[in-house]
């Protein structure tokens, strides 16, 4: 592999265009093996796009929620894991950047380190989200912490977790701690068992935590349990219009390989149909987008509204990302069932949009119910 300097004068997409037949040469075997993506991650780290959502003054790229989310749409046209893997980095350095805009404490540290000694972030919200998998007990300086996190990202490789407890706190009551945790602290124990449908070269293995010492200074919010309160809904407004440009992006690749094959059939009336089905469900997802991150903005606060906008928009992009993958198929037809095929890798991973929270099916049960002015679905 060839790694060249990162190009300033190149937006981030022209530099993950660029990075593109790299990605994709090595999608197919890792998708084959299920092993990490990590030769796309040396072409990421020296192209300078992990520390793209690092303000420019501490040394990247200052990268906004709409920049990043453009950027892993990009990447997910060549290699759909590479693109999850690193968006959930992505999201994790733009809210550390969105804490230190607020000069809260801990925030500046991290974005240097990601800079200067190429840290990653590992994820776990989206198996904690409002009702975290394991547990906080208070002890003198800081908190024993265990549980078991599930669908943690490039965990292998990554520095720092970061990650969320329940803690049964003596005035408040349940109490949700977010924490930052080396994942090479004692008692951290990366497991090996990461073997699924798609997205398997995003080494999502799950990671144990056995009474493993937290300080307080490493504590970075505290929460209330079962609720997407104020933090939550910033988190969310950030980290999910990125992650839903990893989706669209792989359906994109899906009808790309579906334009070529439909060149083949010139006259189909079928065909003809399915490609403009596949055209206005991207479109439409496209635009639902768009407008979430209008939503957002560069610098997001808290607001219900928003959240609900960008559940709404993820659930968008996961109904036509599948729904366009399964048209593909039907038009690219036997050379797609192969294994190796770029659509047959799609029509797996696409797979994954489903799981993320809120859930499609909880999305709308959560509007419906803010439309109603009932109480919230996970209050």
């Amino acid at each position: 592999m060839t790694i060249t300097a990162p190009n300033s004068s190149q937006t981030l997409t022209e530099r993950a265009a660029a990075l593109g037949p790299e990605l994709a040469s090595h999608a197919a075997r890792h998708d084959a093996d299920g092993t990490f993506v990590s030769e796309s991650y040396d072409a990421l780290r020296a192209a300078g796009l992990l520390t793209a959502a690092v303000p420019t003054e501490l040394g990247g790229g200052g990268a906004t929620i709409a920049e990043l989310t453009a950027l892993q749409r990009e990447l997910a046209h060549h290699c759909g894991s590479t693109a999850l893997a690193s968006s959930m980095h992505q999201h994790v350095v733009a809210f550390t950047a969105w804490r230190y805009r607020r000069g809260l404490p801990g925030a500046e540290a991290t974005l240097r380190r990601v800079v200067e000694d190429g840290i990653l972030l590992v994820s776990t919200g989206g198996g904690d989200y409002t009702h975290p998998r394991g547990d906080a007990v208070k002890v003198d300086g800081g908190y024993r912490v265990s549980g078991t996190k599930r669908f943690a990202s490039q965990s292998r490789h990554g520095t720092v977790l970061s990650t969320m407890f329940t803690y049964d706190d003596p005035e408040q009551g349940r109490r949700v701690l977010n924490m930052a945790v080396p994942v090479a602290s004692d008692g951290v124990t990366v497991r090996d068992n990461w073997n699924t449908l798609g997205m398997r070269g995003t080494a999502s293995n799950d990671i144990e935590l056995e009474d493993v010492f937290v300080p307080d200074e490493r504590v970075l919010a505290n929460r209330p349990f079962g609720v997407v309160d104020g933090p939550l809904q910033v988190i969310s407004s950030i980290a999910f219009p990125i992650i839903s440009g990893v989706y669209l992006g792989i359906a994109e690749a899906a009808y790309h390989q579906a334009r070529q094959a439909a060149a083949l059939k010139s006259g189909n009336v079928l065909v003809q149909r399915q490609v403009g089905q596949m055209k206005q469900s991207l479109q439409v997802a496209s635009w639902a987008l768009d407008g979430a991150l209008a939503a957002v903005g560069d610098d997001p606060t808290p607001s219900h509204e928003t959240y609900l906008a960008v559940m709404i928009a993820k659930a968008e992009v996961a109904r036509a990302g599948i729904e366009v993958c399964d048209l593909a198929l039907d038009v690219v037809g036997g050379p797609g069932f192969f294994r190796g095929a770029v659509v047959e890798r799609a029509y797996r991973d696409i797979r994954a949009a489903k799981f993320h929270p809120l859930t499609p099916e909880a999305t709308l049960v959560e509007t419906g119910r803010q439309e109603l002015g009932e109480s919230g679905l996970l209050q």
